[in-house]
């Protein structure tokens, strides 16, 4: 097994625990399109009290790579997406932050 399989096996683990039916192929889909930061401890995981990262997750992906308009509707989001994962989980992987952010503005298509 690649260490590709492996994380997205974790990915889907804590997806899990969020949705009955987690689409695999998105997930692996969009650790993919993630390159090599998925195997970098820092940028692999996001840290939900920094705004700064909340910066990053609004200016690369949600206008970068989502296409969005940037507003502070993206904020309330990003909060959405944070509270569901739980913001005591100390581990929250950027793949799965972005997969619920992909999934919460129906932007699946991108990825397929």
């Amino acid at each position: 097994m690649s260490t590709l399989d492996e994380l997205v096996g974790k990915y889907i683990a804590d997806v899990k625990d969020m949705e009955d039916n987690p689409d695999i192929d998105l997930l692996r889909k969009i650790a993919e399109s993630m390159g090599p930061s998925i195997h970098n401890r820092d940028a692999s995981l996001v840290s939900s009290s920094d705004k700064e990262e909340w910066k990053t997750i609004r200016k690369n992906f949600l206008v970068g790579k989502l296409g969005l308009e940037d507003s502070d509707e993206l904020n309330r989001a990003i909060n959405q997406v944070l509270e569901k994962y739980g913001k005591s989980n100390r581990n929250k992987y950027r793949v799965v932050v972005y997969y619920l952010l992909t999934k919460h503005y129906n932007k699946e298509q991108l990825f397929k």
